[in-house]
């Protein structure tokens, strides 16, 4: 008799395993679709009735993922959606996929993960596996996740019931690294739980790679952000010295990226934006408080990355003063909402905070995103101009956040009267303007 472990790799491997994913956002949907592709039956579970219908009518609610590859797993039943979590009761293997968020005061907000396995729990049984896959601090997977779903007399952890994490590593609007592609790392509370996550996930992704526990898994997502976010803090801080100076950061940055080696090329810009780097290492960081350890670099970069769209107000208050305009009553136009350029995502946007603060000091702020046609933040709603070019006529500034490929910069710079530019977006067009501030 085959054990119920090797019963599940059987299934894994025969591909009959019942695929389930909590949470159909960003990382959900893209995993889901993932699995389906690769034979799997997968069924999408999410609270959002709205995202649910979205599926079911054979569309998607993500930029990355298209309808028509959504309409033909539909079709074909390999993917279905619904808010019903008991259908966990028939599932093999399940991950979970939804948001870790920070609160006001700067510790994790673990409620939908918490909400994801309590609902799990219910619908436990022996032969499942099940990874987690939101990003949080090290020792959630054990600490939190495990005495919630471990606690059925006939469930044994590592032998009829596996627990893992892999921390997802999706990059919004990239075509050369996806969910498919990018290597995945895998965790398991024990080597079995490790063998056997790493077993279904490489059934359907190019690269897994195995690690000793999960929170080497857990650790490893925060070491990856915590770099790209202390970097980014550094290279943010050395343009305020450029300016200070009176140097051309970008200028800067280029030269020093033509050594071959020991270099890495981070830009400036208004702030960080997405779900993952500005706020993943502050979940390391809280817990390093709770050991009577200060997480010095993260603070640090925390702090001068937070204050860059102040930084950036300031620089478009100081701009407008030249031309002996108050901030106070001029129309600000602000290019770009979206976190980065070319798509639609305005999670922890810079220009949110950048468009609050102008609006705190008396201007008058309208935007335009071709990505993103209203947005919605802190008391405020704003609608994209439909008319770019008179909009920008009409502007006593212009702030570009977002460097979207779309936006036609000379004619940017030809019919503006005075540009911020958080990005370089002008290039060395910029140099030597006077009706253009660069960061």
């Amino acid at each position: 008799m085959p054990t119920e472990k090797e019963h599940l790799l059987e299934k894994i491997n025969q591909k009959t395993a019942q695929v389930a994913i909590l949470g159909l956002g960003y990382v959900g949907l893209p995993l889901a679709v993932v699995f389906a592709e690769a034979g799997f039956h997968v069924t999408g579970i999410d609270t959002d009735s709205r995202k649910v219908e979205t599926i079911k009518s054979k569309q998607s609610h993500i930029q990355d993922v298209p309808s028509e590859t959504v309409a033909r797993l539909v079709s074909s039943g390999k993917l279905h959606a619904t808010t019903d979590f008991s259908i966990l009761s028939k599932m093999d293997a399940v991950s979970i996929c939804v948001p870790t968020p920070l609160r006001k005061t700067g510790d994790p907000d673990l409620s939908f993960i918490l909400d994801a396995a309590d609902k799990l729990a219910q619908f436990i049984h022996p032969g499942m596996v099940v990874v987690l896959e939101s990003t949080t601090y090290p020792g959630t997977t054990r600490e939190l996740l495990l005495p919630r779903l471990g606690q059925s007399e006939n469930i044994r952890i590592g032998e009829n019931f596996f627990l893992a994490f892999s921390p997802e590593r999706v990059d919004p609007g990239r075509r050369d690294w996806t969910t498919y592609n990018t290597p995945k790392v895998v965790g398991g509370i024990t080597p079995a739980c490790s063998e056997v996550a790493a077993s279904w996930y490489g059934k359907a992704l190019q690269t897994v790679i195995p690690v000793s526990s999960a929170e080497v898994a857990e650790m490893a997502k925060l070491l990856e952000n915590t770099f790209r976010m202390i970097n980014i803090g550094m290279v943010n801080e050395m343009a305020i010295m450029c300016d200070r100076l009176g140097i051309d950061v970008w200028e800067v940055i280029d030269a020093a990226a033509t050594k071959p080696f020991g270099f890495m090329k981070f830009t400036p810009g208004p702030g960080l934006g997405g779900h993952c780097i500005p706020i993943d290492p502050l979940y390391l960081s809280w817990k390093l408080r709770a050991l009577n350890y200060t997480a010095r670099f993260i603070e640090l970069a925390s702090e001068i990355n937070t204050n860059m769209p102040r930084y950036v107000v300031g620089k478009v208050q100081d701009a407008l003063n030249q031309q002996t305009k108050p901030l106070k009553g001029s129309q600000v136009l602000v290019l770009g909402a979206a976190y980065k350029p070319d798509i639609d995502d305005l999670r922890e946007s810079p220009a949110l905070d950048v468009i609050g603060l102008l609006r705190q000091k008396g201007a008058l702020v309208s935007y335009h995103d071709p990505y993103v046609p209203h947005l919605q933040h802190e008391g405020f709603e704003y609608t994209s101009v439909s008319d770019l070019g008179q909009a920008i006529r009409d502007a006593d500034c212009v702030v570009i956040i977002t460097n979207h490929k779309v936006y036609d910069y000379d004619a940017i710079l030809q019919n503006a009267r005075l540009i911020v530019d958080t990005r370089n977006a002008l290039g060395d067009k910029r140099r030597n303007n006077p009706k253009v501030v660069s960061l």
